[in-house]
């Protein structure tokens, strides 16, 4: 049976099993709306902004371990994706954003609402494509999926000619891929397995320092039972946290330019790094001439081009980060020499705890100010932890991921690689969409917030309950604690004027709007928050000269941190 390319999109959806679209309709995917009128296993949900569908479908992928899905129209519906599409690329997170375009005969002829969109995102997509032809079209949705969300993970971008959607086609999707030059590596090689074991046994300071990677591949778990296992230390990056308990006994905080005094002592001072699922960069290396000068590095990835590409790896693994923690696990048990082991490490130990004994995460409280670190630490003490926590870009971000201790992973959301103020919000959408019983709470500033505070429509539109806290500080905070630091105080474009005003504006809305303005309202403000049914905009107007400590400078070692 025949069917239209709207047809078969709809059909190839429902196949794979996608049950929720994140999107905004327009002229050139206008027949691809009216075939989802009358479905019923699609959910779709209207964004008021195409970057924040994106960002959406980014937090919904991340909590759920599913693929995000979005749907826009051509040209500058195709090209406000491209923030949260570079967003999703450099954190590695499964979304394909399917793209409206002018008919084929028309491309390249400055056509209405044309927009080279496979030019413009081939450097942010893990892959894209341009569908020239209806028999085409089942196919490359089926492909787009599998390469969005095997091997390391990653957006894939698929534009849709007018005349391809109208166009009439069989169905006939392929029932196996195979897709040539794509073979991604998961089992991770026995022979570097015994070879890291044995690098492990002869080191005497050794630290995990565990990536995203951990979480995306589902591997939290067996890195639990593996550092637990030896009693090896656990720093996380950003992207990791969750993936080992911030209560777990090895823990010992996040590390890099806003980690722990001790993170960062210890992976500057260790023997051995074993690396799982993280990749160097440059927030968590610091100066990297300097970085860990006496270790050897064991580095784990699924991503071979990750492995070298900032430091010297002395022994590589690729492969999934599930399958090499397991054959990890199983090699050191069946050796019998684990608590020997851990016993030879125990000074090792010690010397870590004495420095986050020495110099803990801490502030200066206020009984006038409310510090958003206090802030924090009562959402963290309101909810028991059980909640999932996005978060905007600059000083909430390092302050949510200091002070909230994730013992479970998927239930930290935030930008790490791209930074994108304007993230947290419609990724807590996404994720409250993903988890409908879930508790959602985005940490945000007053400047990030308004980046894509349109989507309060879009909360309220379908009764999304997230909890949003505005840690208002009246600046641009992260940038003014740098003109603070390095440009004497110079205020260059950071101060931000006191409206709107949030609670009034949450009202217009159809949500509730609460404010803080004393450090002894903040739990108030924070239960009631909780408690009620729906949107929840809670303004904590905090101390607007606190700043994020530990700081690392940049091009600093780890070791030259700025404390409180």
């Amino acid at each position: 049976m025949k069917m239209t390319g709207a047809e078969i999109f709809v059909r190839s959806l429902i196949d794979l099993g996608v049950d929720t679209i994140f999107g905004y309709p327009g002229g050139a995917v206008i027949n691809i709306y009216d075939q989802l009128f009358n479905n019923t296993s699609i959910r779709h949900y209207l964004v008021r902004h195409e970057q924040a569908a994106v960002h959406a479908a980014d937090g919904y992928a991340r909590t759920s371990g599913k693929t995000g899905v979005v749907l826009v129209t051509s040209g500058p519906g195709a090209t406000n994706t491209v923030t949260g599409i570079a967003t999703a690329y450099m954190d590695s997170i499964p979304v394909v954003v399917f793209t409206g375009q002018v008919p084929t005969l028309m491309i390249g002829n400055d056509a209405f609402q044309e927009a080279d969109i496979v030019g413009i995102t081939r450097p942010c997509t893990k892959h894209n494509y341009l569908v020239k032809d209806v028999r085409d079209l089942a196919r490359i949705i089926r492909e787009a999926f599998h390469i969005a969300s095997t091997g390391r993970p990653g957006p894939v971008l698929v534009d849709l000619p007018k005349d391809v959607i109208t166009a009439q086609g069989v169905y006939n999707p392929p029932k196996q891929l195979s897709l040539r030059g794509y073979k991604p590596t998961y089992k991770g090689h026995m022979g570097q397995v015994k070879k890291a074991v044995e690098l492990i046994y002869r080191s005497r300071r050794p630290v995990i320092y565990a990536g995203g990677g951990v979480i995306l591949g589902d591997g939290a778990k067996y890195l639990t039972e593996f550092a637990d296992l030896l009693n090896i230390p656990v720093t996380l990056t950003l992207m990791g946290l969750g993936g080992y308990p911030a209560s777990g006994r090895n823990f010992v905080g996040m590390l890099g330019m806003h980690g722990t005094y001790a993170a960062n002592m210890a992976i500057s001072n260790s023997d051995l790094i074993i690396a799982i699922g993280a990749r160097f960069d440059d927030r968590v290396t610091g100066k990297v001439d300097e970085f860990a000068p006496e270790a050897k590095i064991i580095h784990v990835d699924i991503d071979p081009t990750s492995i070298k590409k900032n430091v010297k790896v002395d022994i590589p693994i690729v492969g999934d980060v599930k399958d090499v923690l397991k054959k990890l696990i199983k090699t050191v048990k069946d050796s019998g020499e684990a608590e020997k082991y851990s016993r030879k490490i125990a000074p090792w130990r010690a010397q870590i705890e004495k420095w986050d004994k020495d110099h803990p995460l801490k502030y200066k409280n206020s009984k006038t100010k409310i510090k958003p670190q206090f802030v924090v630490e009562k959402i963290y003490e309101v909810t028991g932890g059980d909640a999932i926590i996005t978060t905007e870009v600059g000083q909430n971000q390092m302050w949510a991921a200091q002070f909230f201790k994730f013992d479970k992973p998927r239930r930290f959301v935030t930008s790490g690689g791209l930074g994108t103020m304007g993230y947290g919000f419609p990724a807590a959408l996404g994720a409250q969409i993903a988890n409908p019983g879930a508790l959602v709470i985005d940490i945000a500033g007053d400047g990030s917030i308004q980046m894509n505070i349109q989507e309060l429509a879009t909360a309220v539109q379908y009764k999304l309950p997230v909890k949003v806290a505005i840690l208002n500080n009246g600046s641009l905070g992260m940038v003014r604690q740098w003109q603070d630091l390095f440009f004497e105080g110079k205020y260059s474009q950071t101060c931000l004027p006191s409206y709107p005003d949030f609670v009034a504006l949450a009202k217009s809305y159809g949500a509730l709007g609460l404010r803080a303005t004393k450090p002894s309202q903040v739990e108030e403000v924070i239960r009631k928050a909780i408690e009620h049914p729906g949107l929840v905009l809670m303004d904590f107007a905090i101390d607007p000269f606190e700043m994020v400590y530990p700081m690392v400078p940049a091009g600093a070692p780890l070791t030259k941190m700025l404390l409180v």
